[in-house]
């Protein structure tokens, strides 16, 4: 849908939330104000009902799905923002809206729903066209294999939280019952057909989140890393590294010279950069475990087999960030060629990378924060793709993007898709796709039909002048009869010669 401008019809509002889209913004922030909740939603609801026809509002389902931040409060808080929202947004839009309508979604749901999005607008689920990049499929309770085309896997890395959602298309046999039961928490299996008899619509998605491995976050834990073993270290050896400016701790994850400090508990560390790309990865290497096993893990949680000879997938957030905002090599993703790129860029002083940053040699999009900790950022995504998820080095089939088709892909089109899969969209679209074409249809059986009578109108005139030139033709043989027996009358007879009977 495009406005009068050509531009998508979309709006988002993103109080104080940074670019990685992990901070503490959206409707989360009226934990202790509920009541305000359905005036928070007016200028998303007010967008909604000037592009939605008026005489349609009262058919139109409202959805409003709650993610991460909702998560984080306590059931009693959600329930009151959700509460407000049920009891005031009817008061004010007549939309199709009920109780069930508001929810809180799970991580699980809302990686379903981005997978959807994206596979959606690449034109993944439409089984007509074919093409190469196929897959064959086996369901549980089908006896035959579905062969149809291959879906894309996301991976979705912010600034708290990391995310990777793909395809499972072969039924799996797990070597204890216990790593089954992890498996069926993470495996989601749904049909996106017209209803539930459209078996060939039927897609099994491995979702999984992690908590504390976006971007910002893994920074964090880096540094408290690094602080409980300079701490340790300086029991040990009497020391007092990383106390002073004078004894920084030298940290590998940043730009050669910048010297930074951490606080942590009241204490302060000082720490300097040394720009070592190649240290900084195998530093971060352990972190890929998570803080405790009680918390997420990449080593540890079950991951569903992938088909790296089969497969492709999109980055995107810090995948993208990490790739394009100083690198400038969004988009195909070379392992070797990234590796030298955030290699070259973390062995640059930090005089030189603020100067280039100040001549905009940069990404419009790449802030000062962005140019201090890409040394960081890049080789913890590296790190996360190559060793936690197991991507192979000369893996060619991830994309990092921003946009897809010129527009961003967010879950909420894929809720939208998921939601309203039942209702009889294939039905209204064919009636549309029908009132669209019906001028020309019906101006093609008319100017069939006319072409029809015009050749029977042709053919019955050609009969008709054929019959008036025989008519004629007639008349004029009938016209010269007399004067044949006149010239037969005044024939003279030659000698010897007598006229017949």
């Amino acid at each position: 849908m495009r406005d009068q401008n050509s531009q998508p019809v979309v709006k988002k509002i993103k109080p104080g939330e940074d670019r990685a889209g992990e901070g503490n913004a959206g409707i989360s922030v009226l934990a202790t104000t509920p009541e305000q909740a359905s005036h928070y939603m007016r200028p998303l609801l007010s967008f909604a009902a000037a592009h939605v026809p008026v005489k349609k509002h009262k058919e139109t389902p409202l959805y409003i799905l709650c993610t991460a931040g909702m998560r984080l409060l306590p059931e009693r808080q959600q329930a009151a923002i959700l509460e407000d929202l049920v009891r005031n947004v009817p008061l004010e839009f007549d939309f199709l809206f009920s109780e069930s309508q508001a929810e809180v979604i799970s991580g699980k749901q809302e990686g379903v729903y981005a997978w959807i999005g994206i596979n959606f607008v690449l034109g993944r689920f439409d089984h007509e066209e074919e093409e190469d990049a196929m897959i064959t499929v086996a369901l549980g309770g089908h006896a035959e294999s579905l062969v149809r085309k291959r879906t894309v896997g996301i991976l979705d890395m912010g600034g708290a939280s990391l995310q990777i959602a793909y395809e499972v298309p072969s039924m799996e046999t797990f070597s204890s019952p216990q790593q089954e039961e992890a498996a069926k928490s993470l495996l989601a299996e749904f049909n996106l057909g017209c209803d539930v008899q459209h078996t060939e619509h039927v897609y099994r998605v491995y979702v999984s989140t992690f908590l504390g491995f976006g971007g910002n976050f893994a920074r964090q834990r880096y540094e408290d890393l690094v602080l409980n073993q300079t701490r340790a270290h300086n029991r040990l050896q009497s020391q007092q590294t990383g106390t002073s400016a004078e004894t920084p701790v030298l940290d590998p994850c940043l730009p050669v010279g910048l010297e930074d400090t951490a606080e942590r508990g009241g204490q302060t560390l000082h720490v300097r950069g040394q720009g070592d790309w190649q240290a900084c990865a195998q530093l971060l290497h352990p972190l890929l475990a998570g803080v405790n096993v009680s918390q997420a893990s990449l080593t540890h949680t079950y991951q569903a087999p992938i088909d790296f000879n089969n497969s492709e997938f999109y980055g995107f957030s810090e995948f993208f960030y990490c790739t394009e905002d100083v690198l400038r090599l969004g988009g195909h993703y070379h392992a070797p060629s990234f590796t030298r790129a955030a290699q070259d860029y973390c062995g640059l002083s930090w005089s030189m990378l603020t100067e280039r940053f100040q001549e905009g040699l940069y990404s419009p999009h790449a802030d000062q924060h962005r140019v201090k900790y890409q040394c960081f950022k890049s080789a913890w995504m590296y790190q996360v793709l190559h060793e936690g998820f197991h991507f192979p080095l000369d893996y060619s089939s991830l994309h990092t993007a921003q946009l897809v088709y010129d527009r961003e892909v967010q879950w909420t089109l894929g809720a939208i898709l998921y939601k309203t899969r039942f209702l009889p969209l294939r039905d209204l679209r064919q009636e549309s796709s029908r009132q669209a074409h019906s001028p020309w249809l019906r101006l093609s059986f008319v100017y069939n039909h006319y072409l029809f009578f015009v050749c029977i109108l042709v053919v019955l005139l050609a009969i008709i002048l054929y019959l008036l030139r025989l008519r004629r033709i007639h008349r004029c043989q009938l016209r010269s009869a007399p004067l044949n027996l006149l010239w037969l009358d005044e024939v003279v007879l030659l000698p010897g010669q007598e006229l017949g009977p």
